[in-house]
C-alpha cells in the first residue's frame, strides 16, 4: 500500500513473527518518520502466575518455536535461584553441550533461510528467488544438503540431550533428568565434529559471496546501517563470549567497560519503558537514562546481538572461533564494530564456537557422570537466570510463594533489548534511501527491511507482557487514505480524540 504520504511495508518477511514498517514522508517527499509497529501479543509473563515454577522450563519454551531451548534454559536456571540449589557440574556441561548444539542449529537457520538470502542472492533479487532455495541454486546442491545435514544434526543432538525434538524436556531445578550413555556421548561427539567443519564451511560462504564483492562491503559498511551504541553480553571470569553462563558486561560505543553484573542485578541496571504504537517494552541502561530513540555515549539505548557479544567480550574461548575473531575486526577496523550488517559475520564466528564449544563438553571425562542433580531442599522465594539467546541476552525473573507457586514473571528477551535499536535502525536506513523523486521498488523496501533483518528478531518471544491497560493508537482514515481522526488509550488508561 503506498501514497504520496505513507509507504507501509506490511507483512515483513523473514523474521520469526509478524510486524509492519509505517514511512511517513513530509511534503517536500523526504522521510519525517517511520514506525516499526508490531501488532501481537501473547501474554505469557501473566498466565505463568499460580503456576508451579518447576513447570517453567516446560511452559516458557513454548513461546517461540524458533528459540525453545533458550527459554527452557533460562527458565531451569531462574528455577535453581529460586530454590537456592546449584547443579552438579556434569549437570551443567550437560545443559551448556544442549545449548551448544542448540545455538548452531539456530544461527544456521538465520543465515541460510532468513538473513543470508539478501547477500547470497542478492538484496535486490526478486523475492520468489531471495529465500532458501535461491541459497541452494546459487551456492550448489553441495552446499545445501550440508546446510541440511547441519540442521538436522544438531536438532538431533538437542534431541539425545533434551529428551525430544526442538522442544527439550530436561532441564529441572538441580540439573537434569538423566545422564548420557557412552553410546550417546560419541554420537554427539561425531555431530560436534561436523557442526565445526560446518562452522568453517559458513565462515569461507561468507568470505567468498560477501566479503570479496566490494558492493556487499560497501553496503555493510554504509553509514545508513550504522549506529553507536552500547553493547551487552554475556561472558565468563576472562571475558571471553559464553552463551549459557557468566556475568552480564556492558560496553560503551568506545569499547570501555560500563557495567558488569551478575544475573541478580540486573534491575539494578535496566528499566524498561513503553510507547503507545507498539506492544513491545523499550529496555535502557539507568545509569544513562532514556533519552529517545537516538545512539550515542548520551543515549541509554544499548544492543545486545551476536556482534555486540562479540563487543561487549574480549575474546572468544574456543580456538577457531579465536582466529575468526581477529580476521573480523582486523578487516572492520578495530574495535568495537557499529556496522549492524557485520552482525550477520558475527553470528557465522559464534556458530563456529558453538560448535568447538560442543566439541569440547562431548571430550569432557566428566560427560558421563551419574551425577546430574542436587535434589532442592530450600524454601523457594526468587530467582533470576540469564542465557544468551541467539538474538539476545535473555533474562527469567520469578518470584514465587513458600510453595513454590509463581506471584510474578518477568520475561526480558533478546529481541526486547534490541527494539530501540531496531527502531532506528529501520528510519536510519528509510532515510537513507528513499528521498524526493526516488522510485520505490521492491528492492529498494527490501534493503530497508534488511535494518531490521541483521537482528533476527523475535516478537513471539518479545511480545509477552499484559501490562494491565493496554497503550494502543487508532488511526481513522477517509476513503483518500487521509487522516482524519486520531484516537489514544495510554497505558494508564486515559483516552484522547484529535481531528487531523
Amino acid at each position: 500500500m503506498m501514497s504520496t504520504q505513507k509507504i507501509r511495508i506490511d507483512p515483513i518477511t523473514r523474521l520469526e513473527g509478524h510486524g509492519s514498517i509505517n514511512i511517513f514522508l513530509d511534503e517536500a517527499g523526504e522521510v519525517a518518520r517511520t514506525y516499526f509497529q508490531i501488532p501481537e501479543l501473547r501474554g505469557f509473563e501473566k498466565f505463568c502466575e499460580g503456576r508451579p515454577v518447576e513447570e517453567m522450563p516446560r511452559i516458557t519454551q513454548r513461546i517461540c518455536g524458533v528459540c525453545p531451548s533458550a527459554h527452557h534454559m533460562a527458565a531451569a536456571k531462574a528455577a535453581d535461584a529460586v530454590y537456592h540449589v546449584d547443579p552438579p557440574p556434569t549437570a551443567k556441561k550437560l545443559r551448556e553441550m544442549l545449548y551448544s548444539f542448540f545455538f548452531v542449529a539456530d544461527h544456521a537457520t538465520h543465515f541460510y533461510v532468513l538473513g543470508g538470502p539478501d547477500f547470497v542472492v542478492g538484496p535486490d533479487a526478486d523475492p520468489a528467488e531471495r529465500n532458501i532455495f535461491g541459497v541452494i541454486a546459487k551456492v550448489g546442491l553441495d552446499v545445501g544438503s550440508r546446510v541440511i545435514q547441519a540442521l538436522q544434526e544438531n536438532h538431533e543432538a538437542v534431541a539425545i540431550l533434551g529428551g525430544r525434538y526442538i522442544n527439550p524436556v530436561c532441564a529441572l531445578p538441580g540439573g537434569v533428568s538423566k545422564p548420557i550413555s557412552e553410546e550417546e556421548r560419541a554420537r554427539l561427539e561425531q555431530i560436534a565434529r561436523n557442526a565445526v567443519e560446518f562452522g568453517q564451511l559458513s565462515l569461507k560462504l561468507f568470505e567468498d559471496v560477501v566479503l570479496k564483492n566490494k558492493q556487499y562491503v560497501d553496503l555493510i559498511l554504509n553509514d545508513m546501517y550504522t549506529h553507536r551504541t552500547y553493547y551487552m553480553g554475556l561472558v565468563d571470569d576472562k571475558n571471553r563470549v559464553n552463551f549459557y553462563d557468566g556475568k552480564v558486561r556492558v560496553v560503551d560505543p568506545d569499547g570501555k567497560e560500563f557495567i558488569k553484573y551478575e544475573p541478580r542485578e540486573y534491575l539494578q541496571h535496566i528499566s524498561e519503558r513503553v510507547e503507545p504504537w507498539t506492544y513491545l517494552k523499550f529496555p535502557y541502561l539507568k545509569g544513562v537514562g532514556w533519552k529517545g530513540f537516538v545512539d550515542g555515549k548520551d543515549s541509554g539505548v544499548y544492543r545486545a546481538t551476536p556482534l555486540s557479544r562479540l563487543n561487549a567480550s574480549d575474546g572468544m574461548a574456543t580456538p577457531l572461533a579465536q582466529e575468526a575473531y581477529e580476521r573480523f575486526y582486523d578487516a572492520l577496523g578495530g574495535k568495537p564494530v557499529h556496522a549492524t550488517l557485520a552482525t550477520h559475520w558475527a553470528r557465522l564466528i559464534e556458530l563456529l564456537y558453538a560448535a568447538e564449544r560442543a566439541l569440547e563438553l562431548s571430550q569432557d571425562p566428566e560427560i558421563t557422570s551419574p551425577e546430574v542433580r542436587t535434589i532442592p531442599t530450600a524454601v523457594p522465594d526468587e530467582g533470576i537466570g540469564i542465557v544468551e539467546a541467539p538474538r539476545g541476552t535473555l533474562t527469567h525473573h520469578y518470584v514465587t510463594d513458600e510453595r513454590g507457586l509463581l506471584r510474578k514473571v518477568n520475561l526480558i528477551v533478546g529481541t526486547t533489548n534490541n527494539h530501540a535499536a531496531i527502531c532506528m535502525s529501520v528510519q536510519k536506513a528509510a532515510k537513507g534511501l528513499i528521498h524526493a523523486g526516488t522510485v520505490v521498488t521492491q528492492g529498494l523496501l527490501n534493503r530497508v527491511e534488511m535494518a531490521f533483518r541483521a537482528y533476527d528478531p523475535c516478537f513471539g518471544c518479545a511480545t509477552h507482557a499484559l501490562p494491565g491497560q493496554l497503550p494502543l493508537t487508532i488511526n481513522i482514515y477517509d476513503h483518500e487514505d487521509k487522516l482524519i481522526r486520531t484516537i489514544s488509550r495510554d497505558e494508564n488508561g486515559r483516552v484522547t480524540e484529535e481531528s487531523a
